[in-house]
């Protein structure tokens, strides 16, 4: 008796950056260097919210040493860790 196998389906690539939705966090570390009036600054340019958000976010990582302030993907998070990391800031993605 002959068994005819059925070729398996091919996957695609799932490269894509619209495919891949993986969730990383962007965290802010706390930091003996950067003054909270340079912080609250920044987050401010760079994430485009108010000075009493970032005041806030400031506050946090203080107290508890880190903070997410952004979730998304990677590709979506590098933009602001390029630019908070240039301002002399301390974020990395997770």
């Amino acid at each position: 008796m002959t068994e005819i196998l059925e070729k398996p389906e091919t996957l695609e690539s799932i490269d894509d950056k619209e495919e891949v939705k993986e969730t990383n966090k962007l965290i802010l570390w706390n930091d003996d260097v950067n003054s909270f009036f340079h912080v609250i600054k920044t987050l401010c340019e760079v994430l485009k919210i108010g000075s009493l958000h970032a005041e806030q976010i400031a506050v946090i990582v203080d107290s508890k040493k880190k903070h997410c302030i952004k979730s998304g993907t990677f590709f979506e998070l590098e933009p602001y860790y390029n630019q908070l990391t240039d301002a002399g800031l301390t974020v990395e993605i997770q």
